[in-house]
């Protein structure tokens, strides 16, 4: 695994170009919109590469037969090189890399369920991620069954940006308050003179618009994520964007809220969980 200078990351777009899941946050790190990192086989013409975002997301894709990146990579995923020093969550493509992988790590790939691998950096954690598409007609359908709060809900600024609280949070996704302002932008929902609720763009390339939310443990159970979220769907729709929403299965709140949402579900896929 060679960390890739910036000036291969428009071959590493050819490879990206074919992966049909949703791969926005491998996109920002290759667009420069955020920080990351960028391994391949080779600078002039990689066949395989892995893509970590900031927040810890990470894409790998391509040929799944490099012997020499694959040992690299091996010793990446179950950190024993102590080249991470956070977790990641590791999506794949092609679907070949599945069994790649299980071949590649044998006893140190273990199901969610298996509670050995909690924790444990040798261990690489399979859960599943879902991808949706936004259905509008489903969501007009959900926000007109429902009474919105009486709360106020403003576009997020730059003192609420630096305020915000939470482990899915703006300042995570993008490098300041400006950028964020700039190229992403979101809702926030005020009670009791606090930001309860913000869904934010983490995420924007071309017309597509990833959403993130975060709410305070205190306002969980109210709605309130419900109608951010709205809000920025409602500028998606406006400004010709299409929203896009992506989460781990086995987070029932993003999972339900989503369909609530009118997205529909399109693909489930392993989702590796890289410990450190």
């Amino acid at each position: 695994m060679h960390l890739l200078p910036v000036h291969a990351y428009d071959k590493v777009r050819g490879l990206l170009s074919h992966v049909p899941t949703n791969t926005l946050f491998a996109e920002s790190v290759l667009c420069g919109d955020v920080e990351g990192t960028v391994y391949g086989d080779d600078a002039q013409s990689p066949r395989v590469c892995y893509i970590a975002h900031q927040y810890g997301m990470s894409l790998l894709l391509g040929d799944t037969d490099n012997e020499g990146f694959n040992r690299a990579l091996a010793a990446y995923l179950t950190n024993a090189d102590t080249a991470r020093d956070r977790h990641e969550w590791m999506q794949v493509y092609p679907g070949e890399w599945t069994g790649r992988l299980t071949e590649m790590l044998g006893e140190r790939l273990v199901k969610k369920d298996e509670k050995e691998g909690d924790g444990d950096p040798a261990k690489v954690v399979e859960f599943t991620r879902v991808n949706f598409a936004f259905d509008g007609d489903r969501y007009r359908e959900a926000v007109g069954r429902r009474s919105k709060p009486d709360y106020e809900i403003v576009p997020t600024t730059e003192g609420i940006f630096n305020t915000i609280t939470g482990s899915v949070i703006p300042r995570y996704f993008w490098k300041d308050a400006g950028q964020f302002l700039q190229k992403g932008g979101g809702y926030t929902l005020i009670c009791e003179g606090v930001a309860a609720s913000t869904a934010f763009a983490s995420y924007r390339v071309g017309d597509r618009l990833e959403i993130g939310i975060e709410t305070l443990e205190k306002y969980w159970g109210m709605g309130f994520a419900f109608w951010v979220c709205a809000a920025l769907i409602e500028y998606c729709i406006k400004n010709g964007l299409e929203p896009v929403w992506s989460c781990r299965l086995e987070n029932t709140g993003s999972y339900i809220l989503a369909q609530r949402l009118g997205f529909v579900p399109t693909r489930y896929l392993p989702y590796y969980r890289l410990a450190v």
